[in-house]
């Protein structure tokens, strides 16, 4: 590929032009890429998280305490109970009363996975409020 002048000489002289248009298309391809990914990392469970202070805070007594113990056992205000009761008692909770809170007490050392279970079950039936009771003593340290 020759870069010669018009004139026809054989002398090469140094291209003083900077060729942009595959810096510009491989800019414009991250551009699309960036685009149609950055939704994708939006999906989230909507959580009503609780602000983690040392004052205790003030539950409403329409709530249910769910525990999450490190062995994945489910307890249902102090009353044990399977994976299979869950979502028969959260659609009840819920029919009885549409604004209660589901507050999950799980153990530190518990899998992701089976809060996020509970999580997802809870939401089919209906729970909009979810929330994670901490320890605050810890958070103080």
């Amino acid at each position: 590929m020759a870069f010669g002048g018009v004139n026809g000489s054989s002398a090469q002289a140094p291209m003083t032009e900077i060729n942009v248009v595959p810096l510009v298309d491989v800019m414009l391809v991250l551009l699309v890429i960036f685009i149609i990914t950055a939704p994708l990392l939006t999906h989230s469970v909507k959580v009503d998280l609780p602000k983690a202070t040392s004052s205790p805070n003030i539950t409403k007594p329409e709530h249910v305490e769910f525990g999450i113990r490190e062995d994945a056992s489910l307890y249902w205000n102090g009353e044990a109970v399977t994976l299979d009761q869950l979502a028969p008692r959260f659609a009840a909770t819920v029919q009885h009363d549409p604004n209660v809170e589901l507050h999950i007490r799980a153990d530190g050392h518990v899998h992701y996975e089976h809060v996020a279970r509970v999580m997802s079950i809870a939401a089919k039936a209906g729970l909009v409020r979810i929330g994670f009771v901490t320890d605050p003593a810890v958070l103080d340290e």
